[in-house]
């Protein structure tokens, strides 16, 4: 069986996407699945050894360009593929499987894209609470009672591309303990625990015998200079500014050698999830009910507001109390209950 899933966007959402792929080789172990995805979330396709090909797809949030979907669908009438499973909820997603004449097109309701799929799913949100349930739902006949414990996301790091990185960067991994610390969140404001936060968890922890890494994208580094700015000289020689100078599979990379980690709820959170690094999550206007940490070593940290989660990019309330009331003394109390490195104990 060829299987064409257009995946998501969101890197995080790409991340709970391995989920899909782990159930669907668990369920048809000869099937050849191929990612139609933008490199944004693509690239982390490299790291899943479920899925046979990547393939790029040229446009960005919100372009519809019929002609160019029509173009891409046409392309892949050779590739004979059984199925397709749309991942995404909105009708230009669904386009290109039906102009490619998949046969079989699997999807959740979402805009009006009746015509477009003819295996269309009514969400149960009772049932499948969680989006990553509801990505591996599409693996299943409709209604079908999930397993208790679904396959992880579970991203391959790999040893000579590391070590080339790491030197790179000008990082030692055998001096100190690794925090890192993943301040951005590309969604929105709302998700991103202030900056003054974070030095103070960057302060304490290089104090305690530790070196701080921070990771993530360009847009990550005004607030990564705010974090370095608010350290001393002495703690400024421990901390790495690292955002903007890795690329996705790079962070994959380094973020395998952390000891532990503080995130926001965000791509890179679900990254360090998937290599299983210890981590604690801040959450502001979003909910760990919808889309958790898949980690065993996890600590979320929450105010749990009556206002939240909102799920807005903004805080409609004009304070972001969420966030900027929540004490940077609760993400130590939650990194002190996770197993420590033994170099610290």
């Amino acid at each position: 069986m060829n299987i064409l899933v257009i995946g998501p966007s969101w890197v995080g959402d790409m991340v709970m996407a391995q989920s899909l792929f782990k159930e669907l080789v668990r369920l048809y172990p000869r099937a050849n699945i191929d990612v139609l995805a933008p490199d944004a979330s693509g690239l982390l396709l490299e790291r899943m050894p479920e899925v046979r090909d990547h393939i790029k797809m040229p446009l960005g949030h919100g372009a519809i360009e019929l002609k160019v979907r029509w173009n891409i669908g046409h392309s892949l009438k050779s590739k004979n593929y059984d199925w397709a499973i749309i991942l995404p909820n909105t009708i230009k997603s669904a386009l290109i499987p039906f102009f490619a004449g998949i046969p079989r097109r699997t999807g959740w309701r979402g805009e009006m894209r009746y015509l477009l799929l003819d295996d269309l799913r009514v969400l149960d949100e009772t049932r499948y609470g969680l989006m990553v349930e509801r990505f591996v739902a599409l693996a299943h006949d409709p209604y079908v009672d999930l397993p208790d414990s679904l396959p992880k996301p579970r991203l391959l790091y790999h040893d000579g591309e590391r070590e080339s990185v790491i030197n790179s960067l000008g990082l030692d991994v055998n001096e100190k303990p690794v925090l890192a610390l993943c301040p951005g969140a590309e969604f929105g404001e709302a998700k991103r625990w202030p900056g003054k936060k974070y030095a103070e968890i960057a302060a304490q922890k290089i104090e305690e015998g530790w070196q701080v890494w921070m990771l993530g994208s360009p847009k990550d580094r005004l607030v990564s200079d705010e974090i370095y700015n608010e350290l001393n000289a002495d703690q400024q020689s421990n901390c790495f500014n690292l955002c903007g100078k890795t690329s996705l599979t790079e962070v994959i990379d380094v973020m395998s050698l952390a000891d532990a980690v503080v995130s926001n709820d965000s791509g890179l959170m679900h990254i360090a999830a998937s290599l299983n690094r210890p981590l604690v999550v801040i959450y502001g206007s979003t909910s760990p009910k919808f889309t958790p940490p898949l980690s065993d070593e996890v600590a979320i940290v929450s105010l749990e507001l009556e206002c939240s989660p909102c799920f807005k990019r903004s805080c409609p309330l004009g304070h972001s109390h969420c966030l900027v009331h929540l004490p940077s003394s609760l993400v130590l109390d939650a990194l002190a209950q996770l197993p420590q490195p033994a170099n610290i104990l």
